[in-house]
């Protein structure tokens, strides 16, 4: 039995939210899975990744203290899925400290929460600290809170960079030591005196991010003007801790998926079905939550990951002997267990629906494809093992798993070369892990000089094209790099010459005009009621920025952006697109 008997995962959400509104914190929206006017990650990784701007100082309208549930996908572990703790989506618990309260506070709300609300034994809790080098000392201060606290010296450990180090996001920026607790989760074995980080065993519930330091372009650890506090609590492997569950997929997140699972499949969850169970579940989840997003599966960014997951999660059900379109079904589960915490998974459930059902039958298509394309490239084989780049092409091109090209070579009694597939799909990881660091090398959320000015572009241009086309355009997302600005709007036809040209006369006219930007901070009414544009309605908080340039544009924005329009230089529009069905999409420049 757990520590909570009943604990659920809305009681715990809402068991954090109540401690630090209690100790002074304003409680935030999460942001949106699809990070906006951020280039360098495809997705929400972490619940301070919303929060960067206010990392380097800008001023939050809710204040120096905040917490909030944000929701977040990862796919750098999508191979681990299937174990006891590994997902690609999870909720990250978190509080923020925007240089107002630091180390003390942080590690003693920390443990407060820990053992007196959730009733956390403190035998059975552990903690690490940061073991310093050249560029910080060892965190000996940590240590001395967490010893005054109860915690025995036997169960801090210090431990290096890798370990207990957070950032900075890009290459310069705000980062620091980091302390985490850690709790000892067999309920069947002894507690040991001293602490080991690396028996699995003691599992990592929660992290304070004590962000003292800046690194420079010099690569140097300067002192930080403003020390942040951001502390990050994964809902489901805590919520599992709590209820004495040896791993996520047992607690009340996973249990109604799972039900679904073994109904669609006429299958147990248990034994050798276990793995497959738990990728369907994780990867349709992740795929519900992106698509409610309005991403639709493709073969570039957002939408290839959508596709990435539906169709593996396709390929586990297949290999259960599933053969009619299901994953639909499993989005229904997803939305029940979901739909208070994150309306917006209900409000769009039938564009989930569709693009399920549609993308399951563009994989039955390519299936038979592969099908096909196996039976040829196999019948003129002149050895009995079929070559490590055909396995693979067959992978790449097909999506066939490993596992279905080796169950389709022992039918025709055939071998394959699992080495040589093992390298060619390692050569294709190289390449891929090279082209995403070009992609993401300014690392996390650019705030440079170039990008604040490309931000602050996008306000004229929605501006303009609202006069150039009309007002049914409203923004749909933006992408900005420190080389162009990439802008999603509401439009159904492509943009005539003459309309492209329209628009940039009105905003080289209005950067002309030598225009200030000015930043006011108000309510959301208050602001709608002023007529300002903004993008996500639900994301925002009671208290709003709003940036006015003249009578020109009124835009709720985070930031951040030049002072005046003057500032920009030239702009130049240089492709106008499609980005999916009534979205248009335009890249410019500034020159």
């Amino acid at each position: 039995m757990g520590l909570y008997k009943l604990m659920d995962s809305s009681e715990l959400r809402k068991k954090l939210l109540d401690f630090f509104k209690e100790k002074g914190h304003t409680i935030i929206p999460g942001a949106p899975l699809i990070p906006e006017n951020d280039p360098t990650v495809l997705f929400t990784t972490a619940g301070m990744h919303p929060l960067v701007p206010f990392l380097l100082g800008e001023k939050h309208p809710a204040g120096k203290r905040l917490a909030n549930v944000q929701k977040c996908i990862r796919t750098g572990d999508i191979d681990e899925v299937g174990d006891d703790v590994h997902l690609t989506f999870f909720e990250m618990l978190g509080n923020w400290s925007l240089g107002d309260y630091f180390k003390k506070e942080a590690i003693e709300w920390s443990f407060e929460f820990l053992i007196k609300w959730l009733k956390i034994p403190l035998g059975k809790l552990a903690v690490s600290c940061f073991l310093g080098d050249k560029d910080a000392p060892k965190d000996t201060e940590s240590a001395k809170i967490w010893q005054g606290l109860g915690i025995s010296k036997e169960r801090i450990v210090f431990l290096p960079k890798k370990d207990n180090w957070w950032g900075p996001a890009g290459k310069t920026g705000p980062c620091g030591p980091d302390t985490e607790m850690f709790f000892w989760a067999p309920s069947d074995a002894v507690v040991p005196k001293h602490f080991d980080s690396e028996d699995k065993r003691w599992v990592e519930i929660w992290n304070d991010v004590l962000m003292g330091y800046v690194k420079n372009e010099k690569e140097e650890y300067l002192e930080a003007p403003q020390k942040n506090v951001d502390t990050g609590m994964g809902l489901e492997r805590v919520l599992a801790v709590l209820c004495g569950y040896n791993n996520v997929y047992d607690t009340d997140l996973f249990s109604l998926i799972i039900k679904k699972i073994e109904e669609i499949t006429e299958k147990e969850y248990k034994g050798e079905n276990v793995k497959a169970f738990r990728i369907i579940a994780d990867h349709l989840k992740a795929a519900t939550f992106i698509l409610a997003e309005g991403i639709e599966p493709s073969n570039i960014e957002q939408g290839y990951i959508l596709r990435r997951l539906i169709r593996r999660a396709v390929r586990y059900a297949k290999q259960l002997g599933v053969k009619d379109i299901f994953s639909f079904k499993i989005a229904e589960a997803v939305i029940k267990i979901y739909k208070n915490a994150y309306p917006e998974l209900f409000k769009n459930k039938d564009f989930v629906y569709n693009q399920l059902i549609k993308e399951e039958e563009r994989f039955e298509e390519t299936l038979e494809r592969g099908l096909r394309e196996f039976k040829s490239q196999t019948a003129g084989l002149k050895s009995k093992t079929i070559p490590g780049k055909i396995v693979f092409d067959l992978y790449q091109s097909y999506g066939f798993p490993l596992e279905l090209t080796k169950e389709m070579a022992k039918e025709e009694r055939l071998l394959i070369d699992e080495a040589g597939f093992n390298k060619e799909f390692q050569k294709h990881q190289d390449i891929s892990r090279v082209g995403a660091e070009q992609k993401f090398k300014g690392g996390l959320a650019d705030h440079s000089e170039t990008v604040t000015k490309y931000h602050t572009a996008t306000h004229l241009l929605l501006a303009a094209l609202r006069q150039a086309l009309g007002d049914h355009v409203f923004q749909k997302g933006s992408n900005i790099t420190g080389e162009r600005l990439r802008f999603d709007f509401s439009h159904s036809s492509k943009m005539t010459p003459e309309e492209i040209k329209k628009t940039e006369e009105i905003i080289n006219k209005k950067i002309k005009e030598g225009l200030k930007i000015e930043q006011e901070e108000m309510s959301l009414e208050e602001a709608k009621k002023q007529g300002a544009m903004g993008v996500f309605g639900e994301k925002y908080g009671k208290k709003v920025k709003v940036y006015t340039i003249s009578n020109f544009s009124k835009e709720i924005c985070g930031g951040p952006h030049v002072s005046n329009t003057s500032e920009l230089g030239k702009f130049k529009i240089i492709k106008e697109e499609s980005s999916s069905s009534g979205v248009r999409r335009i890249k410019a420049v500034l020159k």
